[in-house]
């Protein structure tokens, strides 16, 4: 795209497989997008979609140098297009959650004195006591999780101080066994960052803070008065508070833009640098979620989005400080059983094709006369279940459905388990409330009437390509003006709005809520006897 700007915003997205930028004018209109792809752009270091996977199969890291020259690469590319780098007033970023990086003692030193002459990563290369960072692909922390959880007295309780129950993702986890494995290498740490704040690190030339909402996915935080929880602390390494320092709200001015990017590639002096956040944070504002409202993404797995006044935090799904408004929180649940499950069914009841797929799905009535089921292929994550289940309107399993009903079963049970959870997590449907549905599935007008129906409210369909890169960006621009309490809404009022699709059929309510209820008790007994599948 064309490189001119003119007073612009940048948002970075350190994500799984490659680094993406963003440049936004004042008019929101995107002037320029850069990327590197970690596997095919820097093959030195060998990954496979952006990470190694270890011989236990449970181990997956990646290394803190690719994301470091990635940004060199990226920087040199801007450069050579002619961006013109003066004219940017701020930049924010995001990074994927729950990546953790481990700056070594003396790196602050180097951080803080580094040379315009060198690419960053010849500076930095001896910076980490740890070289490979544990990212959210990691599962090799099921007895650090154990014990945390045992702590804090069970799982239900870590949910309640922290959001979320114990996962193997979760940095503390992670924390927990660097310091179990290799305790000198902990003694060695000075600064834990998560990717997100170790990235704002590099443009801001000394130790970024951890940002609420990225940090209440560590199973560290309070998510209630966003301070960590000395139980949690203590239950994970000695000494951790100072090692990981104080938090920020996610719109925090951290501070200016080093001199090294000021010297080499030309930035202004005043070019703040606004708090980063992770991934999901950051696409939650890139969609420009709103109080009650819901994104979900109808993709490989199905992921929800929460607006959340009130949090009731669960066993299943997590709750996070709200990236753009300190005073809220937002929930995320993710569904394994998505798009995959779906085509599945297309192909096994629809020949393959998605406009039969649609009649079939037309063709039976809302509610589908009481038939009920649950699909999941592989083992769920919210619940915990796995197998095929199906279910008359006496509640009587039987082993299987016509096709149609079928088609229509596996529809009405996703959205229905969804909006059940999303209940569970304290979220309540308003009158103003809209679903924003992005991924594949979205795409499907006869699916999004079901959705519609089961939830009661319209459904809009939103670009969403890079939102969280671009949500960075709006983040950027919120960051200067949101001590004045500007909201995100207003900064970012000029983007284009979601596109109504559809809106709930005339009496679908009627239909849903005795339907809902009875999903919610043969979930339970899904969930519970697990081997009284089909």
């Amino acid at each position: 795209m064309a490189a001119s700007l003119s007073r612009g915003y940048l948002g970075w997205d350190f994500s799984t497989q490659q680094l993406k930028v963003i440049a936004v004018d004042e008019q929101l209109r995107v002037t320029y997008e850069e990327n590197v792809h970690f596997d095919n752009d820097l093959p030195e270091f060998r990954t496979q979609g952006g990470v190694y996977v270890h011989s236990d199969r449970l181990t997956v890291t990646s290394p803190v140098l690719m994301w470091i020259k990635a940004l060199d690469v990226i920087l040199e590319k801007m450069k050579s297009s002619g961006f013109n780098f003066s004219q940017v007033k701020a930049l924010s970023g995001a990074g994927q959650q729950h990546g953790s990086v481990y700056w070594k003692e003396g790196a602050h030193h180097i951080l803080k004195n580094l040379s315009p002459d060198l690419p960053l990563h010849q500076s930095l290369k001896a910076c980490f006591s740890v070289s490979d960072s544990p990212i959210w692909m990691d599962s090799s922390t099921a007895s650090q999780c154990f014990s945390l959880e045992k702590a804090v007295g069970g799982a239900q309780q870590l949910a309640n101080i922290t959001g979320s129950r114990a996962y193997e993702r979760f940095t503390g986890n992670q924390i927990a066994k660097i310091y179990s494995q290799n305790p000198e290498v902990y003694i060695q740490t000075e600064k834990i960052a998560l990717v997100s704040s170790f990235a704002a690190s590099l443009f801001l030339g000394d130790y970024a803070p951890i940002d609420y909402s990225d940090g209440s996915g560590m199973n560290l935080l309070q998510i209630c008065d966003k301070r960590w929880s000395v139980t949690c602390l203590n239950a994970c390494a000695p000494g951790l508070e100072e090692k990981l320092g104080h938090t920020v709200p996610s719109s925090s001015v951290l501070g200016s833009i080093a001199p090294y990017y000021i010297q080499r590639y030309g930035f202004s002096p005043d070019c703040k640098v606004v708090a980063f956040t992770g991934d999901n944070p950051a696409s939650l504002a890139g969609m420009r979620l709103e109080e009650g409202d819901i994104a979900i993404s109808l993709g490989t797995s199905d992921t929800l989005f929460l607006w959340i006044q009130e949090p009731m935090p669960a066993t299943e799904g997590h709750i996070l400080c709200n990236p753009v408004d300190s005073r809220a929180y937002m929930a995320l649940l993710c569904f394994k059983n998505g798009s995959l499950m779906r085509e599945r069914i297309r192909d096994d009841c629809a020949s393959g094709s998605w406009d039969e797929f649609s009649k079939a799905l037309t063709s039976t009535v809302t509610g589908n006369n009481g038939n009920l089921g649950f699909y999941f292929d592989v083992m769920e994550i919210t619940p915990e279940a796995v197998g095929i289940h199906r279910f008359n309107k006496d509640n009587n399993k039987v082993p299987d459905f016509p096709k149609e009903v079928e088609i229509r079963a596996l529809i009405e049970g996703q959205f229905m388990a969804k909006r059940i959870h999303a209940e569970k997590l304290g979220y309540k449907i308003m009158p103003k409330t809209r679903i924003l549905a992005t991924g594949g599935a979205s795409h499907n007008k006869d699916i999004l009437q079901v959705l519609s129906d089961v939830f009661n409210t319209p459904v809009y369909t939103i670009d969403t390509a890079n939102s969280a890169c671009l949500g960075c960006a709006y983040r950027a621009i919120h960051g200067l003006v949101a001590e004045t309490s500007v909201s995100l809404a207003d900064v970012v009022k000029l983007a284009p709005a979601p596109r109504l699709v559809v809106t709930p059929a005339a009496g679908a309510d009627e239909v849903y809520l005795p339907l809902l209820k009875r999903y919610a008790e043969l979930e339970q007994k899904v969930l519970y006897n697990p081997t009284s599948s089909s």
